[in-house]
């Protein structure tokens, strides 16, 4: 089942008529360690783009649990990927799918999620439930397309983003990406999960 199809089945979940390519993927995932057993978090692999790299990137090693409110995207990944804990479920009830499976939080949080898509309400509900579950050391990396930076659920990402962690960098633009986009690595989540 392609990409496209996806979207056009459900624009507000799919959130892209193409999938993200393998340089978005390496710097959305560059967060997850290369040592130890970390507890990696995806959230909205779709068809795997980001699933590929943080699966190099663990080796092996550590917990991968992917979390996917589309059937079929994760039937395909289960299917796929065998050693991801894949999960049809919704992003924004994290904390129960960690805790089903004797996990108190997770290292890494890596989005594929549709956040301009989202409305405030969505959006609040899903980066509570990140910050949450995330350990206090903890990485959250999710990416924006250029072309919607500005816009007004964009924005509100962003803003989200800075009342919630202490620190948000932004990368430099991934052209190689069809659209370009740019990454925000989220690092020492607020105590307070509520912030706006």
């Amino acid at each position: 089942m392609s990409f496209f199809v996806e979207f056009v089945r459900d624009p507000l979940t799919v959130g892209a008529v193409a999938a993200s390519g393998p340089a978005l993927a390496t710097v959305s995932t560059a967060a997850v360690p290369r040592t130890g057993a970390p507890v990696v978090v995806e959230l909205g692999p779709g068809t795997g783009a980001f699933t590929d790299a943080i699966q190099r990137r663990l080796a092996g090693r550590g917990t991968h649990l992917a979390v996917e409110l589309n059937a079929r995207f994760a039937q395909q990944l289960a299917a796929r990927h065998p050693a991801v804990d894949v999960v049809h479920a919704d992003a924004a009830g994290l904390a129960a799918l960690l805790a089903q499976r004797g996990l108190r939080s997770a290292d890494v949080v890596v989005s594929g999620l549709p956040w301009a898509a989202f409305a405030a309400g969505r959006q609040h509900d899903v980066l509570s439930a990140v910050v949450a579950t995330l350990s206090p050391h903890g990485v959250f990396t999710t990416f924006a397309y250029v072309h919607t930076r500005w816009a007004p659920p964009a924005r509100r990402l962003l803003q989200s983003l800075r009342s919630r962690f202490d620190e948000v960098v932004v990368s430099r633009t991934v052209w190689a990406n069809v659209p370009p986009a740019l990454v925000y690595y989220c690092r020492r989540p607020g105590v307070d999960g509520n912030t706006s």
